[in-house]
């Protein structure tokens, strides 16, 4: 409990803790007490392990959560994250302790799915080296391509790349998909259809990952699978990091089998090693693909509600 009495809740996404989000209201006005990590950073286990003892609900982001955090979070019931991923979370720790755990749903799945089209365009345009080239007195004028009639596989095809497909369809691509459990994404059969993954991979002349780790942790993109890929692919990662072997993708890189590798994602956020996130083939972004006014408020609201599920009845009672 705080000094004033009031049960506290912890709020570490990056979005919400530059400045009072109004979404995040309904928490106090149901009697919390909001704390916050360090403004607009990952927060490492030390800090966690500081904040969370005293916190019996967290509305979490996408930093790495161990063991020992959660062994630490004596009082915490749920963590409601702001995304969908829960594999930054210890969850069978979570389920051994009854902890409960939301998510955020379908909330960045416009925002994500734009960036990632955006991505793709700016791959096959080669955007960021006329930018750059001209930011530093020069004229590149490298030849592109167009999107219609391109064949691109979206690997994983629930909220986020469902979306993409459509984005993808509605401006002319030849769209194919994996995903283990494959839905229908309302889409007709001449525009969009299902296929294995190695041939999803090999016959694409885009690709573009939507789907959580495999289990393990090993690379989806390993070294065999990048050397099957059509000459010039382009790769665009918005998911997940582990996804890619990085060395693979840098030799890769450097002979020239991948045309260019576009990435929301890093291993480490920020990166410290740079040898992937600024070689001249690679396009990066800052893990921005739900950071856009709609997708922060649609998750923040979503996930405070499902925090308010759990905690204010049992804060009722204790009223």
């Amino acid at each position: 409990m705080s000094e004033q009495g009031r049960p506290r809740i912890l709020v570490t996404p990056r979005s919400l803790t530059m400045g009072a989000h109004p979404d995040l209201a309904p928490l106090r006005m149901a009697g919390f007490e909001i704390v916050t990590a360090t403004p607009g950073q990952l927060p490492g286990e030390a800090e966690l392990m500081r904040l969370l003892p005293d916190c019996v609900g967290w509305l979490a982001g996408i930093e790495p959560v161990s063991a020992a955090v959660i062994a630490a979070a004596s009082r915490l019931q749920v963590v409601s994250r702001n995304g969908t991923g829960i594999d930054n979370l210890p969850v069978e720790e979570m389920r051994r302790r009854g902890i409960r755990i939301a998510t955020a749903g379908a909330a960045n799945a416009p925002g994500v799915a734009e960036l990632a089209l955006a991505l793709i365009l700016a791959g096959l345009r080669h955007i960021p080296l006329g930018d750059r080239g001209i930011r530093g007195g020069d004229w590149p004028r490298r030849r592109g391509r167009e999107l219609r009639d391109r064949r691109v596989a979206v690997i994983g095809c629930g909220a986020i790349g469902g979306e993409v497909a459509r984005l993808l369809v509605a401006l002319g691509a030849e769209v194919v998909g994996f995903d283990p459990k494959p839905r229908d994404l309302g889409l007709a059969p001449d525009h969009f259809r299902w296929v294995e993954l190695d041939a999803a991979l090999a016959t694409a002349d885009i690709i573009t990952l939507h789907c959580p780790l495999q289990p393990g942790g090993a690379p989806l993109l390993d070294a065999r699978r990048l050397a099957a890929l059509r000459p010039q692919a382009i790769i665009v990662n918005t998911a997940r990091a582990g996804l890619i072997d990085e060395a693979a993708m840098l030799d890769a890189l450097e002979r020239g089998a991948v045309e260019a590798y576009a990435t929301d994602v890093y291993a480490e956020e920020p990166p410290r090693d740079l040898a992937l996130a600024t070689h001249e083939r690679v396009i990066s972004t800052s893990h921005i693909g739900g950071f856009t006014d709609e997708s922060v408020a649609r998750a923040t609201r979503i996930a405070v509600d499902n925090l308010l599920a759990v905690l204010a009845p049992k804060v009722a009672h204790a009223g």
